[in-house]
């Protein structure tokens, strides 16, 4: 398994966030590197309708778009229930239920290792803030000594 870069990384969460936001199904992420010479992860999600696939696909368009990664195909036949768009480190499948159980893409992938979803969406942990140590505080009485020596200079 191939970690991603951080540009994939960024792409892959973008995309998740956007089609969870649209009410996508059963949105699965796929680690297909080591299977795969065109790709390291796909991502397959349901769809109720063909409206809503569409809905789907300019939400993952825009999400694409926000983190400067782009499209670099896209394929779509009206009725078909089913979208795949290529953003070359990632696939992303967009299918109605019907068409899912019909091809069962993750069965295709069975050697695929999954990634939590959870964890594609989670923030980053900031790192710890590290106490500064504490200035020393000088005496009040060598304030005005030091006032003194630069009057008299």
């Amino acid at each position: 398994m191939n970690s991603p870069s951080q540009a994939a990384r960024e792409a892959i969460k973008a995309v998740c966030r956007a089609l969870q936001d649209k009410k996508a199904l059963e949105i699965r992420v796929l680690d297909v590197s080591a299977g795969s010479s065109i790709t390291d992860t796909m991502i397959v999600a349901s769809g109720t309708s063909e409206p809503h696939l569409r809905a789907l696909r300019i939400a993952v368009d825009e999400a694409l778009t926000a983190v400067r990664a782009r499209a670099l195909r896209q394929e779509s036949v009206p009725e078909s229930g089913w979208t795949v768009i290529d953003a070359f480190d990632l696939i992303v499948h967009l299918l109605t239920e019907e068409q899912r159980e019909r091809y069962r893409l993750e069965h295709l992938w069975r050697d695929a290792v999954e990634l939590d979803l959870a964890e594609v969406l989670a923030e980053p942990k900031a790192p710890a803030k590290r106490k500064k140590p504490a200035k020393a505080k000088a005496s009040s009485k060598a304030k005005p000594a030091a006032k003194a020596r630069s009057r008299r200079a």
